[in-house]
């Protein structure tokens, strides 16, 4: 008999302390493995795990690519790789970036659903913007269970509440019970995994995040074209339509929900703007240049010209600022 005894947890902003307060609470014995991906920067030297092994009686590591799973142990995300799931070992992959992350919270969630179906237990915890929602709607679909951590008292409200609103979630409560909640989960028989169908995009985004190419595995054919472009190859984006919501994926790999795309997509808007302001002051200076050669060498008129230009440009420059500082691009 199979119970649910694979945990998949992530947490962004604020996710540090709220992983430390779950470790804690854990006991000794506890009957399940845990997986974890915490936002970090790629470059981060890599001290979660043992920040987390000191919080709790559980070792927590970042595991090796096909790492053997065992039970009462956390794993961690290494910085810049994916952290996945196969059965009975795990997999530590550069797949390209979910929602402008590796590793990516959903890239673990879809491949334990995938995996395990209903012995899943999937927990979300506080974060900015999304990541996770996709991923625990997977998990849903498999037939495994959801954990949302209560917002009002996560230190970033925003994925737990857009795993909310966007999935028909199990759980959603404060930090303090979601260990106790864990250790009962983790005793509980499953449902049989045929009863919950694999659905073949599923299967296609989890091998995207094992490094397969994408457009080799037919994503083309599997969703449809959107009018946006990916910020980060350029490729088109392919709308994936899950329940009520809605996420993009191009055909070299790289994932947005709604929610990233537009925050990508604003942060591309101010770097323009900042770009403009750049060109204008180059053009500012060129022309003030310009203008005092011609007042050295005695030719009168044409200074006025080049410095009604520059003043002009300066104008420009000053409402673009004035744009930027407002925050209303």
């Amino acid at each position: 008999m199979n119970y649910k005894d694979i945990i998949v947890v992530g947490s962004s902003y604020g996710g540090l302390e709220a992983l430390k307060a779950l470790a804690g609470d854990l006991p000794a014995d506890f009957p399940a493995s845990i997986f974890i991906v915490q936002h970090i920067a790629s470059d981060s030297p890599g001290m979660v795990a043992k920040i987390i092994t000191n919080a709790g009686p559980l070792p927590a590591s970042f595991p090796s690519d096909y790492h053997k799973i065992y039970q009462g142990h956390l794993y961690v995300a290494p910085p810049d790789h994916h952290l996945l799931v196969e059965d009975g070992f795990i997999r530590v992959t550069r797949g390209p970036k979910e929602n402008r992350f590796r590793p990516a919270i959903d890239a673990l969630f879809r491949s334990a659903a995938y995996i395990y179906g209903p012995r899943v237990v999937g927990v979300v915890l506080t974060g900015m913007l999304d990541d996770g929602t996709a991923g625990l709607w997977a998990i849903k679909y498999r037939g495994g269970t959801t954990i949302v951590q209560n917002p009002e008292e996560a230190r970033a409200s925003s994925m737990p509440q857009s795993a909310l609103q966007n999935v028909d979630v199990d759980y959603c409560v404060p930090l303090k019970e979601i260990a106790p909640l864990l250790v009962q989960l983790a005793q509980t028989p499953t449902a049989a995994e045929g009863d919950y169908p694999m659905s073949e995009s599923m299967k296609v985004e989890v091998s995207i995040a094992k490094e397969k190419t994408a457009i080799e595995r037919g994503i083309q054919d599997l969703f449809e074209p959107s009018f946006y472009t990916c910020p980060e190859c350029h490729g088109v984006l392919l709308q994936i339509k899950e329940g009520e919501s809605f996420r993009f994926r191009c055909h070299t790999g790289h994932a947005y929900s709604a929610g990233s795309l537009l925050k990508e997509g604003e942060e591309e808007i101010e770097d323009s703007l900042w770009a403009a302001i750049r060109s204008l002051e180059e053009r500012i200076m060129l022309l003030e240049q310009l203008a005092e050669n011609l007042t050295t060498h005695n030719k009168n008129g044409g200074d006025e010209i080049l410095i009604k230009k520059a003043r002009e440009a300066e104008r420009k420059a000053d409402q673009i600022r004035q744009i930027l500082l407002t925050d209303k691009c």
